[in-house]
């Protein structure tokens, strides 16, 4: 399970829409509880460094925004949980590019967004024989 409150999941929904017929993309920052659940306390929206024309259904997160993510988030003392990015005209379902690019342990948020409007919101963890998401609870509070 993993836990936004409103404000977060109301950010990345406006991302999603301003990006708009592109995908945006950004870090989950939080931490995780005694139960192994994932608590979600900030974002880091990230510029898509995909090129311009490839930008409408794949996004990229370079290796210098990650490591500009991991010292942000030490600098807050909280764990990087994950990633989330949106999905224009496309159901909040994880590709199969995103499954091979993707990485176990990470929490994945899509957040659909059809004709400019965000829609369902979901998340997905990556098996650790990176073979297949498995869909996991969002609550938010």
């Amino acid at each position: 399970m993993i836990e936004l409150s409103h404000e977060t999941e109301l950010q990345i929904r406006e991302e999603g829409e301003a990006t708009y017929p592109n995908e945006c993309c950004g870090v989950l920052f939080g931490h995780f509880t005694a139960s192994g659940d994932a608590k979600v306390t900030a974002i880091l929206p990230i510029e898509n460094a995909r090129e311009a024309e490839a930008q409408y259904n794949r996004f990229v997160i370079t290796a210098d925004d990650s490591l500009r993510a991991e010292r942000a988030a030490q600098k807050l003392g909280v764990d990087v949980l994950g990633f989330y990015h949106s999905h224009p005209d496309h159901p909040a379902i994880p590709s199969e590019y995103d499954r091979q690019h993707a990485l176990p342990f990470y929490a994945y948020i899509i957040v659909a967004v059809a004709n400019g409007q965000a829609r369902e919101l979901t998340s997905w963890q990556l098996s650790n024989d990176r073979l297949q998401f498995t869909q996991e609870e969002v609550r938010v509070v």
